[in-house]
């Protein structure tokens, strides 16, 4: 089935690239712009992208590492506050009665 049309390329060729980036590499994070280089090719209208992510979810090979499911996590909790402290807003002026 075709998936992108604006490049041409198949729900066969995505999971053969996520295979294939697997088996050279067991520890890498697998991503659609990944899978659009090993192919050669680069996405154009992102039209596709919501059935190119199902395919690629269905994809076996496509799991990430037990030992780098963390990272996330960790990425995630550093963010929350975008390097501020919490206080960081303006106190709110209080007008003279």
């Amino acid at each position: 089935m075709i998936v992108c049309h604006c490049t041409n390329i198949t729900d066969h060729e995505i999971r053969a690239a996520i295979d294939w980036m697997r088996a050279s590499d067991p520890e890498t994070i697998i991503t659609p712009g990944k899978i659009y280089h090993a192919l050669g090719k680069s996405a154009d209208c992102g039209g596709c992208m919501p059935l190119f992510l199902d395919t690629m979810r269905a994809s076996d090979s496509l799991e990430v590492p037990m030992h780098l499911r963390s990272l996330r996590v960790g990425a995630t909790q550093e963010r929350r506050h975008e390097g501020r402290s919490q206080g960081n807003r303006i106190p709110q002026q209080v007008a003279a009665p």
